[in-house]
């Protein structure tokens, strides 16, 4: 791991991150997670404030960045909540199937590289009728915004931990086996980061 990557990309992704815009999609997402939690891409731990804590019995949090880690750690002392810290990605999860009630995963589709497998692992490890909470941002329904989307990703990507710009989150969750109630839109920023999908899914 680079200087960069080790000592500058926590911050600048901590700061994207921490944007209004984003923030409101946390807000009115997270809160409905309930029971035995998974957060997938856990990061600096942005989601920590808005977790019900009345609501939650215990948090899993998975994230490879281990650089992230000392954030989210401060986060969930700040929140009250007990986070368990798992430095992996999430393609193998080391959990047994229907082990969890939610499963939350925000603004972290876009980095895993192998997203469709690690969807397949949310979905082993829910329990029947468990939900998947999950706000991302992705392709763009217009072709201007997504021939942008292709032209800023070498860059983009190179720069933001691996993140891609075009990915097609609603094909993915289908693809995964989920049935998802999905709501899109353009949030405030530069079109070809802003539109987001969000939402909650259950197994096929």
């Amino acid at each position: 791991m680079n200087l960069y990557d080790r000592h500058i990309l926590p911050y600048l992704l901590d700061f994207a991150c921490g944007l209004p815009m984003v923030q409101a999609q946390r807000r009115k997402l997270v809160p409905q997670a309930q029971g035995r939690v998974l957060e997938i891409g856990m990061g600096t731990g942005r989601n920590l404030p808005f977790y019900d804590r009345s609501r939650v019995t215990r948090l899993v949090g998975v994230d490879p960045a281990m650089q992230m880690h000392r954030l989210a750690q401060k986060r969930s002392q700040e929140a009250g909540l007990d986070v368990e810290l798992m430095g992996l990605s999430a393609e193998q999860l080391p959990t047994a199937d229907a082990s969890f009630d939610t499963v939350v995963c925000t603004y972290t589709l876009c980095s895993i590289p192998d997203a469709v497998q690690a969807l397949r692992e949310m979905r082993r490890v829910l329990v029947p009728g468990g939900k998947l909470l999950f706000c991302e941002h992705g392709r763009a329904p217009d072709e201007g915004v997504r021939n942008w989307q292709a032209r800023l990703q070498p860059l983009w990507g190179a720069l933001a931990g691996g993140c891609q710009l075009g990915r097609d989150i609603p094909s993915l969750l289908e693809e995964a086996g989920f049935a998802a109630e999905t709501q899109s839109a353009y949030l405030l920023g530069p079109r070809p980061m802003a539109f987001h999908y969000w939402g909650q899914a259950q197994a096929d």
